[in-house]
């Protein structure tokens, strides 16, 4: 099994698949910054990317299209943060009750709509998802070719998304608005700034990004929709927030070291490596707690983050 692991095509086959295992935590982290950056913190990410997911499938299933199926995913997102923004900014809720309330929302919420349309079936209903969309010439680099340029569509649009969540956030007026509601709300209040209309903004912009992730985990990565699709990763993306500092570019790192992890373990499942099943599926979550517990202390929050704003309270 040694000789298998270090050749160039397990290392090949084990970083193209972190790339696309690293997909829906990058987008729902991307999604994220913009949330946390305002001062609004949505634990609900599960239960929005899992309504996401239904919605993603759902629209596909019955159009056709799959270009339909990913704004239905992020339609549903929208909806599921519109949620989150109303409890937490308007209603001025505990932040944490909250998402906590709307994961086990979105979870229940998913299987019923999901049972309620399909009832109990042998075989899954599946979709004709999203193929590998090999880029010419590039695809055919050796090694680099089959991790970076053999990829479908939503992987390459998802990882565009670095860039373009970095100039909206340091380039343009709406980032400059996030930000500083995030930091001072108050001071944003006295220049005439909407806290609460941009505070809605970005959650909405982060639950768009989570409904995205999650319709590509049905009509992307897989093709078929079911409870556990999730399996964590709104609480990795989460992670992966506070990991890269609510920086773009490192969340994409941050998203590729969580992928890997979960890239090895199947591959070396598939071998049979003699480790027990359950300590390779628990790999990524392991990472998880050691990335918290070794960075969080030195995180830099925002100076709002958490905190419900009125302006009648000095």
């Amino acid at each position: 099994m040694i000789q298998q692991i270090f050749t160039t095509t397990f290392f090949a086959s084990v970083l193209g698949s972190a790339i696309r295992l690293a997909t829906p935590i990058l987008a729902t982290s991307l999604g994220e910054i913009y949330t946390q950056r305002s001062g609004v913190m949505n634990l609900g990410l599960e239960g929005t990317m899992l309504m996401g997911a239904l919605a993603g499938f759902l629209g596909c299933y019955f159009s056709g299209s799959l270009a339909l199926g990913v704004l239905c995913g992020m339609a549903a997102g929208v909806l599921m943060s519109a949620v989150m923004a109303f409890l937490s900014v308007t209603m001025k809720a505990n932040q944490v009750i909250a998402g906590t309330a709307l994961t086990i929302l979105g979870s229940g919420l998913a299987a019923f709509i999901y049972r309620s349309v399909f009832g109990l079936q042998k075989s899954p209903p599946q979709v004709e998802n999203f193929r590998a969309l090999p880029i010419p010439g590039l695809s055919k680099i050796p090694f680099f070719g089959d991790v970076l340029f053999n990829h479908n569509l939503l992987v390459y649009i998802i990882f565009a998304l670095v860039p373009i969540t970095w100039f909206v956030l340091e380039k343009t007026v709406l980032g400059l608005r996030i930000k500083m509601v995030g930091e001072h709300p108050r001071a944003a209040d006295s220049k005439g700034i909407s806290v609460a209309g941009v505070r809605y903004t970005a959650v909405m912009i982060g639950g768009a990004y989570a409904g995205l992730a999650g319709a590509y985990l049905t009509i992307a990565y897989m093709n078929s929709f079911t409870d556990n699709i999730v399996s964590g990763r709104g609480y990795i993306a989460l992670a992966v927030v506070i990991f890269s500092h609510w920086k773009p570019s490192l969340a994409m790192w941050g998203s590729l070291l969580f992928g890997f992890a979960n890239a090895l373990q199947i591959r070396l499942q598939a071998l049979g490596a003699p480790i027990p099943n359950q300590f390779l599926l628990m790999l990524p979550y392991v990472i998880t707690i050691v990335v918290l517990v070794g960075v969080s202390k030195k995180a830099e929050f925002p100076s709002a983050y958490t905190q419900p704003y009125s302006r009648m309270e000095r």
